[in-house]
């Protein structure tokens, strides 16, 4: 006789978004390192049990609030691209900034560097992501249209590569010349735009 499939707690369930509200919090308190069942429910105030019964592995528990993450930024994005369709880059490159930024996004993309399952995750949200804002750079400029140089997939790619990479830098102290890069590609931005 084959063993029933593990019952799982709801997505939906009121204690599973406590739980990754939990998760987001340590993450930024202490780090992914310290995330494990225990210190997950001492955090909730529950039991170590009830967490795995809604997370049976941990990598469960950084993907679902990964994808928790992804869905609240696709979320934002949306609506934001929606309350400027008349200019796509300077809301991709506000969002892209806002998003880079944020300390959590720095501790998934530390966590993927050791976990696959954690790191193919990243990889599906970043493409679901980067077509969304070439779709939205296509409504405004054509399938096949360029700015400057730049086909509309690299220049999304430009959009949210650079503050990614200016907030890795600022985050172990490095600042060199980060305000001069900002200023030209914003002016870029104003003259294709």
């Amino acid at each position: 006789m084959a063993a029933s499939p593990r019952r799982v707690g709801a997505e939906t369930s009121k204690t599973r978004d406590a739980l990754l509200n939990c998760v987001e919090r340590l993450l930024l308190a202490k780090g992914y390192a310290s995330i494990s069942y225990r210190t997950l429910a001492s955090e909730a105030g529950v039991t170590p049990s009830l967490v795995q019964y809604y997370f049976p592995t941990l990598d469960d528990i950084f993907l679902a609030a990964i994808r928790r993450y992804a869905d609240q930024n696709l979320e934002y994005l949306t609506k934001t691209l929606k309350e400027h369709p008349d200019d796509p880059l300077r809301t991709l490159w506000n969002y892209n900034q806002r998003e880079a930024t944020g300390a959590l996004m720095t501790e998934f993309m530390a966590l993927g560097n050791h976990r696959k399952s954690i790191q193919a995750e990243i990889a599906k949200v970043t493409k679901r992501m980067r077509k969304v804002q070439v779709d939205a750079l296509v409504a405004k400029y054509g399938k096949d249209a360029r700015l400057g140089d730049l086909s509309l997939p690299a220049l999304q790619l430009l959009m949210s590569g650079i503050p990614k990479f200016l907030s890795l830098e600022e985050g172990v102290g490095v600042k060199t010349t980060h305000r001069e890069v900002t200023a030209a590609f914003e002016r870029f931005l104003d003259s294709v735009g």
